[in-house]
């Protein structure tokens, strides 16, 4: 064997190695690091597909760092996936200015630039769909495919009650795991209104920031809506809603659906947080979704 050959076959075995461990559950999903995107530092995690696929993009929901995306990325073990906590988040340092969602879709461009990929498939979770569907809207090119999980249209949608909001208002979820067991199923519904500990394991992995960059992140999406554009988003769309959901209603899912042209509808038989507790009907979903010709 030549010396050129093996070294191009050595990483590739590395790589397969690695796919494998992460799927079986082995090892660290994410290889994180951290970037500098302009003035930004961003902590960035990333998983190495198979070369096959065309890259995940994901942005997280509200004070949500990259570990709670293990789940996911190591269902999907053949796709590069691509997250990082926003600025404020987990281990992203706080901006210097307050930021919107077009601030954010302008750093995940630049990070995309640097990355080397011109177009991805893009998928938003709850406060991240919000993201997903401005980054589909303003950045059209770089969307191939489109996928809004549990998510709505911003300020004009139809609400959750306001003592679930209440309770979204603050971070103390992520600081008082007594107080997250004991509000779970009211705010996520579904499995974890069933069994409260459902979410005991995922506990670990939080890495809480501070108040301020939750309480920007609330900011950001203060009078955001996609209501008046929704209807130009041209991608395949995939939305994906829980049955039982306190904190986004289906009815927002039904309406997105009535709005974006190329869509598609999913209910799961769960609550807000089915990417972690129906992970294997989610993931199946995602790759159907995305696997089509």
């Amino acid at each position: 064997m030549s010396a050129s050959l093996a070294a191009d076959i050595a990483p590739r075995a590395a790589a397969t190695a690695a796919r494998k461990a992460r799927a079986a559950g082995d090892g660290p999903v994410f290889d994180i690091q951290m970037v500098k995107v302009g003035a930004q530092a961003l902590r960035v995690g990333r998983t190495p597909g198979d070369g096959r696929h065309k890259p995940l993009l994901i942005f997280n929901g509200i004070g949500a760092n990259i570990e709670l995306l293990e789940p996911l990325a190591r269902s999907l073990p053949e796709r590069e996936v691509i997250t990082f906590d926003i600025p404020g988040v987990g281990g992203s340092p706080l901006p210097m200015l307050p930021y919107r969602p077009r601030n954010i879709v302008h750093l995940a461009s630049r990070l995309l630039d640097q990355i080397g990929h011109q177009d991805v498939d893009v998928l938003g979770v709850s406060w991240g769909g919000a993201i997903a569907q401005q980054f589909a809207y303003t950045a059209p090119g770089r969307c191939r495919r489109l996928i809004l999980c549990a998510t709505a249209t911003g300020a004009v949608m139809v609400p959750a009650s306001p003592r679930v909001l209440w309770k979204m208002a603050t971070p103390r979820r992520y600081l008082d795991r007594d107080y997250a067991r004991s509000i779970v199923g009211d705010i996520y519904g579904g499995d974890c209104r069933r069994d409260r500990s459902v979410l005991a394991a995922h506990f670990p992995h939080i890495k809480f920031n501070s108040r301020l960059g939750y309480y920007m992140q609330l900011a950001a999406g203060a009078g955001w809506t996609s209501i008046h554009w929704l209807h130009r988003i041209a991608q395949p769309t995939l939305i994906m809603a829980g049955g039982d959901d306190p904190l986004i209603p289906l009815q927002n899912a039904r309406l997105m659906k009535r709005l974006i042209p190329n869509s598609e509808l999913k209910v799961l038989d769960c609550g807000h947080l089915f990417l972690l507790t129906r992970i294997v009907e989610s993931a199946a979903a995602i790759r159907e979704f995305l696997d089509r010709p």
